[in-house]
């Protein structure tokens, strides 16, 4: 399975203001692991970047000044992403607007992101584990555990390599569950730990033909009793 955890950086809020992407960054898990295949670029939108916006992110209007615009890098992305679901916090925001850039350009306007790949969106997937909770990038860091203490500004390529890490968390399972009402912070007190991605296999045990045989005896017993026996309907 291949995901491409996704963020975009933009020059305001609204593509339908003119507000284009300036900045893509990407991350890839093949059968949830990182495969250290990043996409990052940064892209000159042609038109001026919000301030308010740039308090966000740090990205100036003269830094882009001599970077590629998107029709220099559509190709490139498409390939890179096509076919792969795409993990992303607020999926709609970034998704309307790559789909804006795309419509924008005569030989691309047809294709649309969200259908040449399936879309997670985390921030939803957060609301339904935890409903009523702050479930922005900074609050899963705090619920799930993860340092994001070098993130002082929001960009691109950073936050898709700590959306990467929360999502994995957020879907690994969970080993401790505060449910004794003392967590004052108003959040899940959760720990999730990740095996590492250079473990050994793990040993398969296979039941003695003995114990099978007592595993068969106590499903006829079930199975006298009334009850039903999963492990014999193929389930």
């Amino acid at each position: 399975m291949r995901q491409i955890v996704l963020d975009t950086e933009t020059t305001g809020i609204d593509p339908r203001q003119g507000h284009k992407v300036i900045e893509i960054g990407c991350v890839e898990l093949v059968n949830r692991r990182l495969t250290g295949n990043h996409y990052h670029v940064y892209i000159n939108p042609e038109r001026v970047v919000e301030q308010e916006a740039i308090d966000v992110h740090g990205i100036t209007n003269e830094f882009l000044t001599d970077k590629p615009v998107f029709s220099q890098v559509v190709d490139e992305f498409l390939e890179y992403v096509r076919g792969a679901q795409l993990v992303i916090h607020n999926a709609p925001f970034d998704i309307g607007f790559l789909n804006h850039e795309l419509a924008s350009l005569a030989t691309h306007k047809q294709i649309k992101v969200d259908q040449i790949c399936s879309v997670l969106d985390t921030l939803e997937l957060a609301r339904k584990l935890h409903p009523g909770q702050k479930n922005n990038l900074d609050a899963l860091c705090r619920r799930y555990g993860i340092d994001n203490s070098h993130r002082e500004l929001h960009g691109a390529l950073l936050d898709s390599e700590i959306l990467a890490d929360v999502y994995l968390q957020m879907t690994g399972g969970q080993t401790r569950l505060n449910l004794s009402g003392n967590d004052k912070s108003g959040e899940d007190d959760l720990s999730i730990r990740r095996l590492s991605g250079e473990r050994k296999p793990l040993k398969i045990i296979r039941a003695s033909a003995d114990e099978l045989k007592h595993h068969e005896e106590r499903l006829d017993i079930v199975e006298k009793e009334g009850g039903k026996c999963l492990w014999r309907t193929g389930l």
